[in-house]
């Protein structure tokens, strides 16, 4: 990699030639539009807006929300003391059988 010289700074190195003129254009403000084309898009048609109130019919009044029953605090409480014992059990069942394993391998390996 060269390193610049000179007054430049170390970004000069990185931009493309003749990206002064396009830096000098991008910081002046944007000229007013010429006439369009005939053949060109006019834009979109003036829009007026709905009366003051306007609002659509409503045919179908929705139900009101139902009340939810009531949850049960204490079972919930059992269920997942008893779904953690279960992963507990399968965690467990699978570290002796990894033991297992590597014990297997271990010995197979010194004898």
């Amino acid at each position: 990699m060269t390193t610049p010289s000179g007054g430049s700074t170390p970004d000069d190195y990185w931009r493309r030639p003749g990206a002064d003129a396009a830096a000098a254009a991008a910081n002046e403000p944007p000229t007013a539009p010429t006439a369009t084309p005939a053949s060109g898009y006019a834009g979109p048609p003036p829009s007026v807006p709905p009366p003051t109130g306007w609002r659509p019919p409503v045919h179908l009044q929705p139900a009101p929300p139902r009340r939810l029953p009531p949850q049960d605090m204490a079972g919930l409480d059992v269920a997942e003391q008893r779904s953690q014992r279960v992963t507990y059990g399968f965690g467990a069942a699978a570290g002796v059988v990894l033991v297992f394993l590597v014990c297997l391998l271990c010995s197979r390996v010194i004898f």
